[in-house]
C-alpha cells in the first residue's frame, strides 16, 4: 500500500461520512503543511497526518475507541508509525507524549481549525480569509460559544509550538483561507 495523500483521503472516506468531519480533516491537513513549510519538515507527511487525524472518530467517538481503533488500523496498514504516535499524541488521554514537531503541531492545530469554522460559519460574509484575529479571541472568552471546542488546548497547543496565540490563529487562518472553497468558507454559501 503507498501511504500517500490519496490512500489517506481513501481511508478517510471509507470511514467518515460527515462533510464536516472531512472538511475539518482538510482544514487540519492545510494548517500542518503551512507548518510543516515554516519548520522545514516534510510537507507531505505533516498533511497526510492532518488528514488523516479524526479519520475513526465519526464510527468511535469515545475516549475509549477513538485513537484506539484508528492507531491499530493505521498500524495494521503499515503506516509509518511516527505519523501514528503523533496521531495518538493529539489526545492528552492517550498518554502518548508530543515529542516531535509533527505530534506539537497536530495537537496546536486540531481544536483551533475548529473554532476557526465556527468562527467564520457565523459571519455575514462566511469567508474565513477575512475572519478577524481579534474576533477569534473575543469569541474565545465567550464560553457559549462553539462550546464543545476546548479552549485550554488551543493554548497550550499554540505554547507548545512556541507562537503567541494570536499569532497561531492568524497563521491557521491563513492556511486554512488558501482552501476555503474546499472548506465551505469562502462566502456566498
Amino acid at each position: 500500500m503507498n501511504h500517500n495523500r490519496e490512500s489517506a483521503w481513501k481511508l478517510l472516506t471509507e470511514w467518515t461520512e460527515s462533510l464536516a468531519l472531512r472538511r475539518h480533516a482538510l482544514a487540519v491537513e492545510a494548517a500542518m503543511r503551512a507548518h510543516a513549510r515554516r519548520l522545514g519538515e516534510d510537507e507531505e507527511a505533516f498533511g497526510i497526518v492532518g488528514m488523516l487525524h479524526d479519520f475513526d472518530y465519526e464510527k468511535c467517538p469515545t475516549a475509549e475507541t477513538h485513537l484506539i481503533v484508528g492507531a491499530r488500523v493505521l498500524r495494521e496498514q503499515g503506516w509509518p508509525e511516527p505519523w501514528v504516535r503523533a496521531i495518538e499524541a493529539h489526545a492528552d488521554y492517550t498518554g502518548v507524549p508530543r515529542d516531535t514537531n509533527m505530534a506539537r503541531c497536530l495537537y496546536a492545530c486540531d481544536e483551533l481549525a475548529g473554532f476557526l469554522t465556527a468562527s467564520t460559519l457565523v459571519r455575514p460574509d462566511r469567508q474565513i480569509a477575512t475572519l478577524p484575529v481579534q474576533s477569534v479571541m473575543k469569541k474565545m472568552k465567550d464560553k457559549a460559544f462553539a462550546r464543545s471546542v476546548n479552549r485550554d488546548d488551543i493554548r497550550r497547543g499554540a505554547e507548545e509550538i512556541g507562537m503567541p496565540l494570536d499569532a497561531h490563529i492568524a497563521f491557521v487562518r491563513d492556511a486554512m483561507a488558501t482552501i476555503a472553497a474546499e472548506l465551505g468558507l469562502a462566502g456566498g454559501q
